[in-house]
């Protein structure tokens, strides 16, 4: 399969059917796949669609503790693609925008001193700040703006529609002599979003 499309469920490579043999409802701690330099294998026909459902061979995948065991050993490298990653193989997918959806979110005080702690859509929580900034791009079909937050290592969360019209209302404008910007804080740090976009 090196450097191939795997087409079939039998082309699996052993260790991502191991893995998927392992899948459960229950939630595990995340193992170390930046720390894991396995050789790569090709590209498996599993996308990330831009609403955050997962597909194999062109259907998808119902099984959320199937796709939350995939989510767990997924990474984004330096090359701008993503892999799902083993110690032993390292095989390609298709991410359409970002790989996780940024479901909800909480705020707790006002101001600097306001903390934004996000929920996706795979139950991972992430508060915005200087482990998890906050980034904004434009939207085109919507002549706006998309927000999208770090989660771990290079995999990022965008804003849902809905979760982004309310990251909007919080959006407040910092004093010229702190640099100006519209923007939000959360854990101290402020996330200007680009005048472009506004």
């Amino acid at each position: 399969m090196a450097n191939g499309a795997v087409n079939k469920m039998e082309d699996i490579p052993d260790g991502l059917k191991a893995l998927m043999g392992r899948a459960t409802g229950k939630d595990a701690k995340l193992p170390p796949v930046e720390t894991w330099n396995p050789p790569f294998c090709g590209d498996l026909d599993i996308r990330i669609a831009g609403d955050g459902s997962w597909f194999y061979l062109g259907s998808p995948i119902g099984r959320k503790p199937l796709v939350k065991l995939f989510a767990s050993v997924l990474r984004k490298d330096a090359d701008g693609k993503h892999y799902l990653v083993t110690p032993v193989e390292k095989i390609g997918i298709t991410v359409d925008d970002a790989p996780f959806l940024a479901v909800e979110m909480v705020r707790e005080g006002t101001g600097e001193d306001a903390v934004l702690t996000l929920r996706t859509n795979l139950g991972e929580v992430v508060c915005i700040g200087p482990n998890h900034p906050l980034r904004f791009e434009a939207e085109q079909e919507h002549d706006g703006f998309k927000p999208y937050v770090l989660v771990r290592g290079r995999l990022e969360a965008l804003f849902t529609r809905a979760l982004m019209y309310d990251l909007a209302e919080i959006l407040e404008e910092r004093p010229a002599a702190g640099g100006g910007g519209t923007g939000v804080w959360s854990q101290g740090v402020f996330f200007p979003v680009p005048a472009e976009l506004l």
